[in-house]
């Protein structure tokens, strides 16, 4: 029987386990299934990242690479961009990109393209989980008939199941090892072997009744994020006209233990879920004829949210008699977040492509990011420039995009003639601060 088969080599962890994307998401997740014990197979089509791991080397800030080299010593991990190395695993776990098509449509090609290359490689008794942020029904209706290419069907030949990945970089409260793991099967079997899978690994799994559920699961964490989010960046454009500030306003109703939960404002959404995944269902949604104006609206308002700092920007040079055409830029960092290194979806990329196109001659710095990179929509090509007290002071106006903890904003405050801060950062330093406008 293949499901027994299959638990019984879970349990005693001599299954593999193989990761298709060795991303934000599958790099950490490949650390905690070696951590559990098992020997992990991390799949990827960019060489330069397999040639980085198999070197003992890593590119996510948070996974050291005295990490990746201690898995390689012990025999449990391996990194190859060769599809035929699937064959060998029990489990494969799809780990890739959801991103949106200019039209804001989901663009399911890294999806569909793994799923293509399981299918080339499937056999008989494997476990496949989809872990990429989509739409209900993405498991079922796209998966499945690829998948089934392959000659096998599923329930019969193999196990297929959708467990959401929810990686936060840059917490340390939460682990990819701690955080509970949701678990949809397509079918009984499917959940037993799917959520047997994950439980030697993770400290928690919560099982649901199907893919779908899972899929819905995922998507209304990130809905019920970018909605709020959205509301208190709108507030925030409210409270400003009124003569009222939002963060001493959130401060406060903090203190309520029931009823409410902080979120903040700031110069638009950034990472690879909230600004993305809940288009995915408001593009599912015109299938079965509603429309999702919630999601639409938050949308509306966090998308305009870099325009709405680059206006701050330009009524502060006005100010001081300087126009924002030909002023001298510095935005303080490019990471979406503060003390991490990734950029996907950062709202400062749109903040600097704004200032541009205003006539600003714009830098960059990032501790975390010394260098930008192409993108599927941007390219920046720039460099982070160092800061000092005598840089600082060349600067017509410096834009506090992403507030890491490592930035001293009091000499920030004390030798730049402008600061716009976007992130309530500079409120933590004391004393005067006429040059700090909140944006």
């Amino acid at each position: 029987m293949l499901e027994k088969r299959l638990l019984t080599r879970i349990r005693n962890k001599t299954a593999r386990v193989g990761i298709l994307g060795m991303g934000y998401v599958g790099l950490p997740l490949a650390r905690t299934f070696c951590g559990a014990g098992f020997r992990v197979l991390g799949f990827d089509i960019d060489p330069v990242k397999v040639k980085k791991l198999t070197a003992g080397r890593s590119y996510i800030k948070h996974i050291p690479a005295s990490t990746i080299r201690g898995l390689l010593s012990k025999g449990l991990f391996k990194a190859t961009c060769d599809p035929k190395a699937l064959r060998t695993c029990d489990a494969l776990l799809i780990c890739v990109p959801t991103p949106l098509s200019k039209m804001r449509d989901p663009d399911m090609t890294y999806v569909v393209k793994t799923t293509e290359t399981i299918a080339g490689q499937l056999q008989r008794g494997q476990l496949v989980v989809l872990e990429s942020t989509t739409y209900p029904g993405t498991t079922r209706e796209v998966c499945i008939p690829i998948l089934e290419t392959s000659g096998l069907k599923v329930s019969k030949d193999f196990f297929l199941a959708f467990s959401p990945e929810r990686e936060d970089p840059g917490r340390e409260d939460f682990t990819t090892e701690t955080i509970t793991k949701v678990v949809g099967g397509h079918d009984r079997p499917s959940m037993n072997v799917a959520a047997a899978l994950y439980a030697a690994a993770i400290a928690k799994v919560k099982p649901v009744t199907s893919c779908d559920v899972a899929e819905a699961a995922k998507i209304i964490e990130n809905v019920y994020r970018c909605v709020n989010i959205a509301m208190v960046n709108e507030l925030k454009m409210l409270f400003e006209r009124m003569g009222i500030d939002i963060w001493e306003v959130i401060e406060a109703a903090k203190t309520k233990p029931f009823g409410f939960q902080a979120f903040y404002p700031g110069p638009g959404l950034g990472g690879h879920c909230i600004p993305i995944d809940p288009f995915y269902l408001t593009w599912k949604a015109r299938e079965f004829g509603m429309a999702t104006r919630f999601i639409e609206l938050a949308g509306e308002i966090n998308t305009a949210m870099p325009e709405y700092v680059v206006n701050h920007c330009a009524s502060a040079l006005n100010e001081h008699q300087k126009a924002l055409k030909g002023a001298r830029v510095l935005v303080l960092g490019l990471a979406y977040k503060k003390n991490i290194d990734d950029i996907r979806e950062s709202p400062s990329i749109e903040l600097i492509e704004i200032l541009r196109r205003r006539g600003a001659k714009v830098d960059y710095n990032d501790p975390y990011v010394p260098t930008t990179h192409k993108q599927r929509e941007h390219d920046l090509r720039m460099r982070s420039v160092p800061i000092t007290p005598a840089s600082l002071r060349k600067y017509d106006c410096v834009v506090v995009s992403t507030d890491h903890d490592c930035y001293d904003y009091a000499a920030i405050i004390k030798n730049s003639k402008i600061v716009v801060d976007s992130r309530n950062a500079c409120a933590r330093v004391k004393g005067p601060k006429r040059n700090v406008y909140k944006a």
